[in-house]
């Protein structure tokens, strides 16, 4: 005896996807991008933090390592 086959009864769309990004997933990477792209064209104006002498001097290392 066999088996019967189940077969759907509306085939899935082939179209393309409809999906629709919120306008902060496109926004917050672009403005993040701009805001890492300035530091790097001008590193004076990145400050580091005063209590934190530790964090200040691994930056200025790792901009003395990228400079070379």
């Amino acid at each position: 005896m066999s088996a019967h086959t189940h077969t759907r009864p509306h085939p899935a769309p082939r179209g393309g996807a409809d999906t629709r990004l919120p306008w902060w997933a496109l926004a917050l990477p672009a403005l993040a991008f701009v805001a890492l792209l300035s530091l790097i064209i001008n590193p004076s104006d990145a400050h580091a933090a005063a209590g934190e002498p530790t964090i200040a001097h691994l930056v200025e290392r790792a901009r003395q390592l990228i400079a070379r």
